[in-house]
């Protein structure tokens, strides 16, 4: 592929779930993902190091959202019913940068869960047609792992921790958030966050109904997503460490 081909707006195949691509960019957001945790005991305790990684997410993640707006302004295809970064991973992209800038537990409260959560199903289920390795399929994945990571990051390098009542605070925060783009949608005649239609590309959405039920459904979804993100990898790991502890107590 030539450098107009990387750039260009028209494609000559489409994107292909599941395909050996999508696999190689789900290995690799895994393997970050572990390389992270495996690096979380330097993190905490080598400052230089710890920072290096923070301002390198922060650049990855504003670079990644400018290089969209640089490709559809280039292609002049930028418009506001399609280019604001109104998206659910727009939104969390956007705060996953002041986040780590500000080191600011309550977005991470919200992160955690949204972005991590939303991120997870959007490099699961892409709304993307552009196949690798053009730029916008680079770009997507760059964007999406980006907005997983920096969550991942302040969990080990800082030691945030989600707790019960950031569930209520996310399921509030993504109500008000959908009320406030669902008005744009309506004065834009848009269909950010998918809550006009559902996307033209296989997603989960498929599965939850016809218009206007699968917002529901999606509602229950992304609860029970959440509970067991907290569950799994924070209460589970609680409660083994406490009977671990409590099993050397009566052994002493």
């Amino acid at each position: 592929m030539d450098l107009i081909s990387f750039f260009a707006r028209q494609r000559e195949t489409d994107f292909i779930m599941f395909s050996a691509p999508h696999f190689i960019a789900l290995a690799i957001a895994a393997g970050l993902c572990l390389l992270l945790f495996a690096a979380r005991f330097a993190l905490r305790t080598r400052p230089v190091l710890r920072n290096s990684v923070r301002w390198l997410l922060i650049i990855v993640l504003l670079a990644s959202e400018g290089g969209l707006h640089v490709w559809y302004l280039s292609h002049d295809i930028w418009t506001s019913r399609n280019s604001l970064p109104l998206e659910l991973c727009g939104i969390t992209l956007l705060l996953s940068a002041v986040m780590l800038l500000t080191r600011s537990r309550l977005l991470y409260s919200f992160l955690y869960f949204a972005g991590i959560g939303g991120a997870c199903i959007a490099l699961l289920t892409p709304n993307l047609v552009y196949p690798f390795p053009h730029f916008r399929f680079l770009l997507f994945f760059t964007a999406h792992i980006a907005i997983v990571l920096a969550s991942l990051f302040m969990t080990w390098a800082y030691g945030f921790r989600p707790v019960w009542r950031s569930l209520l605070f996310t399921m509030l925060c993504l109500n008000l958030i959908a009320v406030i783009v669902f008005g744009l949608d309506k004065l834009l005649d848009a269909n950010y966050m998918f809550l006009a239609h559902k996307p033209s590309t296989f997603s989960v959405l498929e599965y939850f109904g016809p218009y206007p039920y699968y917002l529901l459904v999606e509602e229950a979804f992304a609860f029970i997503i959440f509970l067991l993100m907290f569950l799994i990898f924070f209460k589970l790991p609680e409660m083994i460490r406490s009977r671990r502890n409590t099993s050397r107590s009566r052994n002493l």
